[in-house]
């Protein structure tokens, strides 16, 4: 069985790029997730919410009010064959046509496919489409962890896991997959709006993705990927730790804090200055927030 990578003992930078708040999967407004951030030592914060920026405004003006530096950011929704696959965005156009049009057709396939499961549990569940509401906030892209907070108030499931272990797991009767691009043209889509593509969590219990994968994403205009992050396991990292080596590739470390939702904590993983510099520096879609 593949070992999972030792936790540091120390903070190795003072920046997190994989934060989650209300308006995806996470459980705090974007204010609370970056005061969340700030209390664990974090001073340069993303918010990269699933297919969705509507929480850039709250959380710039939170983190700039408490002295940390803001850099604007998504997770775009893609799928390799069976496996999902994450595209950490940062500092893209969030107006870009080609990438909105993306994200909204995402979020429509997530609404459906929630409505669709939320009818499917509801025959052999107490649950309805208002449970569902009761745990997203305005706006929010709605997605399983909703349904899975929904059982959860209801005392069908103790908490997420045990929801996605059963009646949100994949191989559950439940269960209707969602819409999203290959990863080579979710990532051509963050470069082409002048944003910074970075695989998250790139290997992970599922595995990598192929080499030939790697390498399209690469000419579509990859940047790098997560390597700090506590779901990647060896021997995936170390085999990305060459390719980085071998193409100059940005490397990042990161929470992926979720609030509630997860219990993953602000810093666990943190990305060095010198890798958000070669980000700030390659970004031109949009520009980091300052205080």
């Amino acid at each position: 069985m593949s070992a999972r990578m030792p936790f540091p003992t120390e903070h190795s930078g003072s920046a997190d790029l994989h934060l989650h708040s209300a308006h995806s999967d996470g459980t705090e407004p974007p204010a609370e997730v970056m005061a969340a951030a700030h209390r664990h030592g974090i001073r340069v914060a993303a918010l990269t919410d699933h297919d969705t920026t509507a929480g850039w405004p709250e959380a710039a003006d939170a983190a700039t009010s408490l002295g940390m530096t803001f850099v604007p950011g998504m997770e775009l929704s893609a799928r390799h064959d069976w496996r999902s696959v994450h595209v950490l965005a940062y500092l893209f156009d969030p107006d870009h046509a080609a990438l909105r049009n993306l994200t909204d057709r995402i979020r429509e396939s997530r609404l459906g496919r929630v409505r669709n499961m939320v009818d499917r549990i509801g025959e052999d569940y107490d649950l309805t489409w208002d449970d569902i509401l009761e745990q997203t906030a305005q706006d929010a892209t709605v997605g399983r962890p909703h349904i899975a907070d929904a059982l959860i108030a209801r005392g069908h499931v103790r908490d997420r896991g045990e929801a996605f272990d059963g009646i949100l797991s994949p191989d559950s009767p439940y269960y209707v997959s969602l819409y999203a691009p290959d990863p080579v043209t979710a990532v051509a889509a963050v470069a082409d709006a002048g944003g910074v593509p970075i695989i998250a969590h790139p290997a992970g219990r599922d595995g990598m993705l192929p080499p030939r994968i790697i390498d399209r994403m690469l000419e579509a205009g990859l940047a790098g990927f997560e390597l700090g992050h506590r779901e990647n396991v060896e021997p995936g990292v170390t085999r990305l730790r060459k390719l980085v080596a071998e193409r100059d590739l940005i490397v990042t470390g990161s929470s992926d804090y979720h609030g509630r939702g997860k219990p993953n904590l602000p810093g666990e993983f943190t990305t060095s200055a010198d890798m958000v510099a070669r980000i700030i520096e390659r970004g031109s879609g949009w520009a980091p927030v300052i205080p």
